[in-house]
């Protein structure tokens, strides 16, 4: 325990600039605290305990504003940046070394029964305000940008974006792989909404100087 608790404090020295010392992330960091409160309610959860480690996770949710349930599968390297209002069901399963900001949803679609939460490969990074909702796999190494909606299965080394996600290729280079360095520049995403409008604009303007040459307005030899 004491050595997954030492990782977990590493990890954030990782991924966060503004970590100063040991015992400011130890006081300081809910993600932290969420994320251990969890692995006891999860241990408890799986020797057939109920009420005990939803109460566990309930008192972590007061104490952090982040939700996890007992039955949700946590791999390691998890690091969740300031936390507020991340929610991750019942059967999600996050694999190792994902980030996740602040506003994140790991929810289910509706009343089915069984598995109805995402799986998580490994690092992903999912960005403020993300919803991920729904029973499939977010592949490895993908980046989900802030605010968008994801609601079917993503590739491998991908990035999505918008609502609903839409998954961009990034010129069929890995966004990271199991060794590097994980990539937090979730700011810097393509969107393709504002690449169709730019388009569109283009477009109207070409049409509107053609409109002007056939009206006698303007003349072939002009450019736009």
């Amino acid at each position: 325990m004491f050595n997954r608790v030492r990782k977990d404090i590493k990890v954030i020295f990782e991924r966060d600039p503004a970590a100063k010392s040991v015992l400011e992330v130890v006081l300081c960091y809910p993600g932290l605290h969420a994320i251990l409160m969890h692995r006891i309610a999860h241990k408890l959860y799986g020797q057939g305990w109920v009420i005990l480690p939803r109460l566990i996770s309930q008192f972590a949710r007061f104490l952090t504003g982040i939700e996890i349930h007992p039955g949700a599968t946590i791999g390691e390297g998890l690091f969740i940046d300031h936390g507020t209002g991340v929610v991750i069901g019942e059967t999600a399963e996050v694999g190792n070394n994902v980030t996740i900001y602040q506003g994140v949803t790991l929810g289910g679609t509706g009343k089915e029964k069984g598995k109805r939460h995402p799986t998580i490969g490994n690092n992903v990074v999912i960005g403020s305000g993300a919803r991920i909702l729904g029973s499939f796999t977010v592949g490895d190494n993908v980046k989900i940008g802030a605010g968008s909606v994801v609601t079917k299965a993503v590739p491998p080394n991908t990035t999505v974006v918008g609502v609903p996600g839409r998954v961009v290729a990034r010129g069929g280079v890995n966004i990271a792989d199991v060794n590097s360095v994980i990539d937090l520049h979730h700011e810097n995403l393509p969107d393709p909404v504002a690449e169709m409008l730019i388009c569109m604009q283009q477009h109207v303007q070409r049409l509107e100087h053609r409109i002007s040459i056939l009206e006698g307005k303007a003349s072939e030899s002009e450019t736009l």
